[in-house]
């Protein structure tokens, strides 16, 4: 299992889980450009896509699938709701759905897929936990508080986690009220406070690789979100390597095999 970001912030999504042979692009919120120069620096083409995994249909994690699935035959895995949003705004993609409930899960090429509903301002909104050839991923963003359902990512491998905003930079900041209302309510975005709990209560159960995602780029910086995080795990066994992930250009490879050897 080898996972790799391609862009990680509110300007657009994308990575490339790779199983084996199967390769799973998560949200498409950049050009489909981009998309495939990304891909192929990392020696995958847009015919190699085994499926696209949508956690929800904001346009951020949504941008390039259009003209995406115009030039790859690759299925779309996502939430029954988030389907439907799709249908709404992309003509012919009934055919390319792979749709399953909240809380489900699917098997794609061995790689078990179970969805976990988050807490955003957008029916349909999930993370995934993945599981291939014993190894494991979790991935959640876009949520505004940890759902209980997340329990299942905690001690994955690789934990890919939202670390949206420092919560004193917002209330400062230049948003407008509503949009700070917004971010900071139960249907937004995770604090580091919030990730930084997460993170402790999965680096206690085993996780391996923590990877920070989806910083603003107004409200937080890396290091905030890292020194935030980083006290949170003291007094931990964690050995993992704890990153954040870049808004733009690819990250360093995270081996779920690696990241499982470093387990506390």
């Amino acid at each position: 299992m080898r996972f790799q970001t391609l862009a990680s912030s509110s300007a657009g999504n994308a990575a490339l889980l790779s199983c084996g042979e199967t390769c799973f692009l998560i949200d498409a919120g950049i050009s489909c450009l981009r998309l495939r120069k990304g891909l192929e620096e990392l020696g995958v083409s847009l015919a190699d896509l085994t499926a696209v995994v949508i956690t929800h249909a904001h346009n951020d994690h949504t941008a390039g699938l259009a003209t995406l699935l115009k030039r790859c035959d690759a299925p779309i895995l996502c939430s029954e709701e988030t389907g439907r949003q799709l249908c709404y705004r992309m003509a012919g993609l009934e055919g390319r759905l792979r749709p399953f409930p909240l809380g489900g899960q699917a098997e794609i090429a061995g790689c078990l897929l179970t969805s976990v509903p988050t807490s955003h301002d957008i029916p349909g909104s999930t993370g995934f936990r993945f599981d291939w050839d014993g190894c494991s991923l979790g991935y959640l963003t876009d949520t505004g508080v940890i759902p209980p359902q997340a329990e299942c990512l905690l001690g994955t491998d690789i934990l890919f986690l939202e670390a949206n905003h420092d919560v004193e930079t917002l209330r400062s900041g230049p948003y407008p009220y509503y949009l700070k209302d917004r971010v900071l309510g139960a249907y937004g975005h995770l604090s580091n406070d919030a990730a930084a709990a997460f993170a402790r209560e999965a680096a206690l159960q085993g996780t391996g690789d923590i990877i920070l995602a989806h910083l603003s780029q107004e409200n937080n910086t890396p290091q905030m979100a890292l020194n935030a995080v980083g006290t949170a795990l003291r007094g931990t066994d964690y050995r993992g390597l704890l990153s954040v992930a870049p808004r733009a250009g690819l990250s360093p490879v995270h081996s779920g095999r690696e990241a499982a050897a470093c387990r506390g």
